[in-house]
C-alpha cells in the first residue's frame, strides 16, 4: 500500500482486507502467537503451585482470558488502532500527533508551512476546542518542562520497545527449544538448551541482512500452522481431560486466587502478563496494513486460538497435579508424546518468526528516532525496493544480537526472562495508555472525563501487572530498565546536542543586511559551478558562508542553502517535498532549498538527489514570474518560499535531461519547450507548455545549466561541539564527553554519501554552546 492510498483510504474490497489479515499474521502476531509457550511456567515458576482444588490453575486461567479481552482486544483493537498518524502507528505515531496539535514539538527548525503539508492534519482529528482541551493546550505549550516530560515519556517508551527486541527472541527461542528438555537426560537437557537456542538466535540474526521480503512468504503459513496446532491441541486437551474448564473465565475465580494465594498470586501476575507480549505490534505495524485487517485477523483467528490453547493447557494441568519440578509446567507437558516432535519443530520455526517482527520493529522504531534527532546517525540499508518501511541497520543487528546472547547465556532459564520481558511489554503499554488520553483531549476532543476513564480503567489494570514485574526487579526485571537507561540517555544526550548545536547557528547566522553590503557580485570572484552549503537553517545565511567569503577570494556562480529536515508526520507528498526560495537579490544567484521529510520517508541518496535539487531550483525560476497558483510561505528577512514538487515523482514541472554527446549551437527556447547548452556534457530543460519567459527568466535557466555542466561542489560542515566555559559539571559531560563521543562514531548524513568525495570539502567549525 502506497503512501496516497494510505492517505486518501479508500473503501477497500474484502478481497484486499482479507488478503492484508492473511498477511498480518505473519508480520504482527509471531510474538502474539507463541506465548503459550512460556505463560504457564512463568507464572508457576516459584510464587504459586496449583493443588487438587484446581483453584490456581482456574485463576491464572481467568486472569489470562480478561487479560487478552480487555488489553489486546478492548484497549488496542478498538480503541488505540483508531489513534493513527495517516495511517501509522506506534509510540512516535502518538507523539506526533500531540506534537501537531499542541505545539510541543521539540523539533527546532519549525515552519509555518509545515503546517500546509497534506498529512499536517486529518479532517476527522482536529485541535481541541472545548475549554479544558484549549486550557491544556496552552499549558503544554507554554512550559517547556511539560514538553520534554512528554518527549522523555515517549523515549521510554521507544527505549523499552528496543528492550524488548533484545528479549523477545531470547525468551522465544529459548521457550521453543525447551521441549529437548523432555528427550534429553534430566541431567543434561539444560547443557542442550541453551547451546541449541544461541545457535538459533545467532542463524536469526545473521539472516537479517537479506531482509524479510525474501523468507516473508514463510511467515504466515508458519504462524497459521502454529496457531491451528495450538488450537487443535488446547480442543483435545479440553475434551480429553476437562470439558468444564470454560467456566473458569468466571471472573470470581480472580477474586478466589488473589484471596487464597495473596502475595504470591500477585507476584506471579508478572507471569500472566506475558500473554499479551507482542499487543503492541498490532499498532506499531499499522501502516503495513489497515486497521479492518489487524481487527478481522485478531478478533478471528489469533484471539479464538489463544484462549482455546490456555485452556487446553490448563484443562491438562487440572488432572495432572503431581509433575516432575525440574520440568516446572511448561506448554510441552500437555502436548501428546507422539507428536511432541513436530509440535518442537513448529514452535522454533513459530518463534523464530515472532522474533523476526520486533528485531524488525526495533528497526524501524530507530529510524524514526533518528529522523527526529533523538538517535544519532546510523548507516540504514534498504532491503526491498518494492515494500516500504522493510530496513536493516547493521550497528543495530549486531548489538542487539550480542546482548540477546548475554541475556540466554546468563540467565538459562524462562524465570528470569519472563520477569526481564514483563517489565518491559507493560512500561510501553503504559506509556501508551498515558499518550492516548492526552490524545482523546487533544486530537480527538472528547470530553476530559472520557479520557480519565480510559487512563484509570486501563492504567490500573497495568499499574497492577507493572507493580507484579517491578517486585521482581532483582530477578531478571533489571535488564530493560539498565537497557532502557543506557538507550534513554544516548537518545537524550543526542537530541540536548542537537539543540544546542541548532541554537547556536541561529544565534551566529548572518542577516541578508550584511550580505546586501557586500554589493553586486560578493565582492569575490564568482567561478563556474553550484556551491552546495549543508545547513540546519530555514532562515538567515550559515555562519559557514560568512567565513568562506570574507577568508576566501572566489565562490561558485550559483550557490544552494540545502536544508535537509524532519516534520513531524508520516509522509511528505512528493509534490510537497521541496521549499524553494531566493536568498538575496536576484543577480546574487543565491538560492536556498529545503528539503522535507517525513519520520517513515526514504531519504534520497542516490544520484537522482542532484537532479532533483536542480530542477526544483530550476522550477523555482520558471514559475517565480508566473501568476499560477503555488504555495508561498514568507519568512524573516524577506525571505519567500515556493513549494515545488519532487521531479522524478512529480508528474508536473520542468525536467532535466543530461546526455554525453556534443551539441554545437546556441542556447534555445524550442517549439518542443527545450532550454539546452552548447557543452560537451549537454544539459537540456524539459519545460511544460507555458506563457512565454522573460529574457531574465531565460538567462537565469541558462546561467542554472552552465553551472550544472561545471559540476557541483558540496560543502559540508565538520562541527566540533564544545560546552562554554563556567557551564555545570553536568553540561560538560554530556556535550564534551557523551555528545562529542556519538558524534564522532554516527554516520555523516546519507544524502553526502551520494557526491563523490574528490567534490567535497569539509569545513571545521567549533561550536562553544
Amino acid at each position: 500500500m502506497d503512501v496516497e492510498s494510505r492517505a486518501n483510504p479508500i473503501k477497500e474490497s474484502w478481497k484486499t482486507v482479507l488478503t492484508l489479515a492473511y498477511q498480518s499474521l505473519g508480520v504482527v502476531y509471531g510474538d502474539l502467537s507463541t506465548s503459550p509457550l512460556y505463560v504457564y511456567k512463568s507464572t508457576f515458576a516459584e510464587d504459586i503451585h496449583h493443588s487438587e482444588t484446581n483453584e490456581e490453575i482456574y485463576g491464572v486461567v481467568s486472569f489470562v482470558f480478561w487479560t487478552l479481552t480487555l488489553i489486546p482486544l478492548l484497549k488496542y483493537v478498538f480503541i488505540v488502532l483508531k489513534a493513527d498518524d495517516n495511517g501509522e502507528g506506534g509510540t512516535f505515531a502518538l507523539y506526533s500527533l500531540l506534537c501537531r496539535h499542541a505545539r510541543v514539538n521539540t523539533l527546532p527548525n519549525g515552519q509555518v508551512a509545515d503546517e500546509e503539508l497534506y498529512e499536517y492534519k486529518k479532517d476527522e482529528i482536529v485541535s481541541a476546542d472545548n475549554s479544558f482541551g484549549l486550557s491544556l493546550r496552552s499549558t503544554l505549550e507554554k512550559h517547556k518542562l511539560l514538553q520534554k516530560i512528554l518527549l522523555v515519556l515517549a523515549l521510554i517508551g521507544t527505549c523499552m520497545v528496543i528492550g524488548d527486541g533484545v528479549l523477545t527472541p531470547a525468551i522465544s527461542v529459548f521457550s521453543a527449544v525447551s521441549g529437548l528438555e523432555l528427550s534429553a537426560a534430566k541431567a543434561h537437557h539444560q547443557y542442550v538448551e541453551v547451546p541449541v537456542a544461541c545457535v538459533i538466535v545467532v542463524f536469526l540474526f545473521y539472516l537479517q541482512h537479506y531482509g524479510t521480503h525474501r523468507i516473508g512468504f514463510l511467515f504466515a503459513p508458519i504462524v497459521i500452522t502454529w496457531l491451528l496446532c495450538i488450537s487443535a491441541i488446547g480442543l483435545y486437551n479440553i475434551f480429553h481431560w476437562n470439558p468444564h474448564v470454560y467456566q473458569a473465565i468466571s471472573p470470581y475465580y480472580m477474586y478466589k486466587f488473589l484471596k487464597k494465594t495473596q502475595k504470591g498470586g500477585w507476584m506471579s501476575l508478572g507471569g500472566i502478563l506475558l500473554c499479551m507480549t507482542g499487543s503492541e505490534a498490532m499498532y506499531a505495524d499499522l501502516g503495513h496494513f489497515s486497521q479492518l485487517s489487524i481487527k478481522i485477523a485478531f478478533t478471528f483467528v489469533v484471539y479464538p486460538a489463544l484462549i482455546l490453547a490456555y485452556m487446553g493447557q490448563a484443562a491438562y494441568l487440572s488432572k495432572h497435579h503431581i509433575i516432575e519440578s525440574e520440568y516446572r509446567i511448561g506448554f510441552y507437558v500437555s502436548v501428546p508424546e507422539r507428536i511432541r516432535l513436530p509440535v518442537l519443530a513448529i514452535a522454533i520455526l513459530a518463534a523464530v518468526v515472532g522474533s523476526q517482527a520486533v528485531i524488525t520493529g526495533t528497526f524501524s522504531i530507530i529510524k524514526q528516532c533518528s529522523a527526529l534527532g533523538c538517535f544519532p546517525r546510523v548507516k540504514i540499508l534498504h532491503t526491498s525496493s518494492k515494500v516500504h518501511g522493510q530496513i536493516y541497520i547493521p550497528e543495530i543487528n549486531w548489538t542487539l544480537m550480542l546482548l540477546c546472547l548475554a541475556v540466554t547465556v546468563g540467565f538459562r532459564d524462562t524465570k528470569h526472562m519472563s520477569n526481564a520481558s514483563g517489565l518491559a511489554v507493560i512500561t510501553v503499554m503504559l506509556v501508551t495508555t498515558c499518550l492516548m488520553s492526552l490524545v482523546i483531549v487533544l486530537c480527538w476532543r472528547r470530553n476530559v472525563v472520557l479520557a480519565l476513564c480510559f487512563i484509570f480503567f486501563f492504567g490500573s489494570i497495568e499499574a497492577l501487572f507493572f507493580s507484579a514485574s517491578l517486585i521482581k526487579f532483582l530477578e531478571g526485571a533489571w535488564v530493560p530498565v539498565a537497557l532502557s537507561f543506557i538507550f534513554l540517555m544516548i537518545m537524550y544526550t543526542w537530541h540536548y546536542g542537537t539543540l544546542k548545536k541548532y541554537e547556536f547557528d541561529v544565534q551566529n547566522k548572518v542577516s541578508i543586511q550584511w550580505l546586501l553590503g557586500l554589493g553586486a557580485n560578493l565582492g569575490i570572484v564568482r567561478v563556474r559551478g553550484i556551491g552546495l552549503i549543508h545547513t540546519e537553517l530555514v532562515s538567515g545565511v550559515p555562519a559557514v558562508f560568512s567565513h568562506f567569503v570574507t577568508n576566501l577570494p572566489a565562490f561558485h556562480q550559483v550557490v544552494v542553502f540545502l536544508c535537509i529536515k524532519s516534520v513531524p508526520v508520516p509522509h511528505v507528498r512528493p509534490e510537497e517535498r521541496f521549499l524553494v526560495g531566493r536568498v538575496g537579490p536576484k543577480e546574487h544567484r543565491l538560492y536556498r532549498c529545503i528539503a522535507r521529510y517525513g519520520y517513515r520517508d526514504d531519504h534520497m541518496d542516490d544520484v537522482e538527489f542532484e537532479k532533483d535539487l536542480v530542477c526544483s531550483i530550476a522550477e523555482f525560476i520558471r514559475s517565480e514570474g508566473l501568476e499560477n497558483n503555488v504555495k508561498i510561505d514568507d519568512f524573516e528577512d524577506d525571505e519567500r518560499m515556493t513549494v515545488i514538487g519532487t521531479p522524478s515523482n512529480y508528474t508536473t514541472g520542468i525536467k532535466l535531461w543530461e546526455s554525453n554527446e556534443n551539441s554545437p549551437g546556441m542556447t534555445s527556447v524550442s517549439e518542443l519547450g527545450e532550454i539546452s547548452s552548447p557543452k560537451t556534457k549537454k544539459v537540456r530543460f524539459l519545460v511544460p507548455p507555458s506563457p512565454e519567459m522573460k529574457t531574465s527568466t531565460q538567462e537565469e535557466l541558462q546561467e542554472l545549466m552552465e553551472a550544472r555542466e561545471a559540476g557541483l561542489a558540496f560543502i559540508l560542515g565538520h562541527y566540533y561541539v564544545k560546552a562554554k566555559s563556567g557551564s555545570s559539571f553536568i553540561k560538560r559531560a554530556v556535550i564534551d564527553v557523551g555528545y562529542d563521543f556519538l558524534r564522532r562514531n554516527s554516520r555523516g548524513p546519507t544524502y553526502a554519501l551520494s557526491f563523490p568525495r574528490a567534490s567535497t570539502l569539509e569545513v571545521a567549525m567549533v561550536y562553544l554552546v
